[in-house]
């Protein structure tokens, strides 16, 4: 459960202006998780999330995440848990995930920062990456399900 949790935390943050524990705590009781201030707090520390600006004085979570630690455990836990499947399609790649959680798989994959990769767009459950080269779309699927 706490996995799930923590997946979803990064899920909103994701895509919503959240600037208060209380705001995410509201947010996923919304989404049937029983949670408690302490437990918010705990998670926003084992996922060492941070505030950032978001406009006019306020600040919103994000995640946190060194460019140097590609392969961290908390973006390998989201790609693990969002990903349905994954196939290329020439130089495409066509990722299958959990509904909603599309963006955050998204995010992950930015965080690896594969250099064969140039972009991606992400839906709801259906992320596109565009990858340079037809050998480089089979390195990154290799590269992706390893990570599975």
């Amino acid at each position: 459960m706490k996995k799930k949790r923590q997946s979803e935390i990064l899920d909103i943050i994701s895509r919503e202006v959240v600037e208060t524990q209380e705001e995410l705590s509201e947010r996923l009781k919304g989404l049937g998780f029983e949670v408690t201030q302490a437990t918010v707090s705990r998670d926003i520390r084992d996922l060492n999330l941070i505030k950032i600006p978001a406009g006019g004085g306020r600040r919103r979570y994000a995640a946190s995440v060194s460019r140097n630690q590609n392969y961290s455990e908390k973006y390998a836990r989201v790609l693990k848990e969002g990903t349905e499947s994954i196939s290329t399609a020439s130089q495409l790649l066509v990722i299958k995930t959990v509904s909603g959680m599309a963006m955050a798989v998204a995010a992950a994959l930015d965080e690896l920062s594969l250099p064969e990769i140039v972009g991606s767009i992400a839906g709801d459950d259906t992320i596109f990456c565009a990858v340079r080269s037809k050998n480089d779309a089979d390195a990154v699927l290799k590269k992706i399900k390893e990570m599975l």
